[in-house]
Formats: structure tokens, C-alpha cells, sequence
């Protein structure tokens, strides 16, 4: 059981390493382009983001996951659909901040500095939205820890040879005469989401630009 809870933690980390910064590289550089540009750019990648919202992403996984067999489900099958409709949630959230950011004052002074497009993207505007990014992020690993355990809990995620929560949520709800197991899992899921808030809401203080600063 500790074994399952530990590989089940090392998954969990691997898999948000690799997923945080793959959704964050693409929501956030075209949202904050989306912004700044508007006009008809906005527009076609509005509509390319809600025709990728209305395909819920689990049918993807249960349709891929019957086409192949269980040896061969990897984690980097499932990573690679969830990053494929994890990134549209901050891309609106970006979006709004670059349009309303390119409309302050030192957005101006860096164009009449002469500072180039890409410049004052992502060395003016993104630091002072990434309180944005910070408050996103504890939510984001919530997200996919979640997902994780729900599709291992299925049976729709990592092949057997995996230590994850969702494979032992599932043991011990199928041998109730051992209730340690379903409360050990439900134990590190919960005391992970906890932590990983609170972790994220003091990151977030402490790198907030905004802070201490008042905008007139």
C-alpha cells in the first residue's frame, strides 16, 4: 500500500511537470497575442477555442484507450490529450488582461521607447499578469491530479504496471473488508490538493507585482 502510495505520488509529479508547463506555453502566448492584437486573429482562434470546448476530452480518452491495448496506454498518450484540451481555460483569462494592460500607460512609453511587438508582450505585459498565472497554476495541478485518478479509476488511464491512486481507489472500493486501502488513497488525494493550495496562494503573494502598486 505505501509502495502504491508513493509510485501513485511520483506519477502525479511527473505528470504535472510535464503538463503545467506544455498548457501554460501555449494558453498563455496565444492568449496574451489574442489580446493584443484582436481583430480578425482574435476572432479565428475564439472559434477554434469553442470548437475544442465543446468535445468533452474524456470520450477522446475512452476511444483511444479501446483502440489501443493496456500495455501500450503510456502516460505521455494521456498527458498528450489532456495538454490537447487543457490549454483554452487561461487563454480567455490572458486574453482580458493583455487587452486591458496595452491600454496602460507604460504599454505607451514602451512603444514610443521604440520597443519591438514581442517586447512589450512578454517583457512588459506578462510579468505584470503573472499574479494571473500564479493563482492559475494550484488549480492546474489539482486538475490533473484529478483527472489521473478518475481515469485510472475507470480503468481508461495507465496500464496496471503503474502505482497510481485511482488503481488503488478502485482495489478498495472492490474489497470493502479492507477499507485502509480506499481511506489511504482518499487520505494523499486530499492532503496533496490541500497543500498544493496553500503552497500556490503563497507563491502568488509573495511574486504579486501588483502588490504594492496602485494604478490610476
Amino acid at each position: 500500500m505505501v509502495a502504491y502510495l508513493y509510485g501513485g505520488l511520483q506519477v502525479n509529479i511527473k505528470a504535472a511537470l510535464i503538463y503545467i508547463p506544455m498548457i501554460y506555453f501555449i494558453g498563455v502566448s496565444l492568449g496574451l497575442l489574442m489580446g493584443f492584437f484582436g481583430g480578425a486573429f482574435d476572432l479565428v482562434f475564439q472559434r477554434v477555442i469553442e470548437i475544442f470546448s465543446t468535445i468533452p476530452f474524456l470520450f477522446v480518452v475512452i476511444i483511444f484507450s479501446s483502440m489501443l491495448d493496456s500495455a501500450d496506454r503510456g502516460l505521455g498518450m494521456i498527458l498528450g490529450i489532456l495538454i490537447l484540451f487543457g490549454w483554452m481555460s487561461m487563454t480567455y483569462l490572458m486574453r482580458t488582461a493583455a487587452m486591458k494592460e496595452k491600454a496602460r500607460d507604460y504599454v505607451a512609453a514602451a512603444r514610443v521607447s521604440g520597443a519591438s511587438t514581442p517586447r512589450i508582450i512578454f517583457s512588459h505585459i506578462l510579468p505584470n499578469t503573472v499574479a494571473i498565472l500564479v493563482t492559475l497554476v494550484p488549480f492546474s495541478v489539482s486538475g490533473i491530479i484529478m483527472s489521473l485518478t478518475a481515469l485510472d479509476y475507470l480503468g481508461f488511464g495507465l496500464p496496471s504496471e503503474y502505482a497510481t491512486w485511482g488503481t488503488l481507489l478502485k482495489d478498495g472500493l472492490a474489497n470493502f473488508s479492507k477499507p485502509w486501502l480506499v481511506t489511504s488513497s482518499f487520505t494523499a488525494l486530499v492532503t496533496t490538493l490541500i497543500l498544493v493550495t496553500f503552497v500556490g496562494e503563497a507563491v502568488r503573494d509573495a511574486f504579486d507585482p501588483k502588490k504594492f502598486t496602485t494604478y490610476k
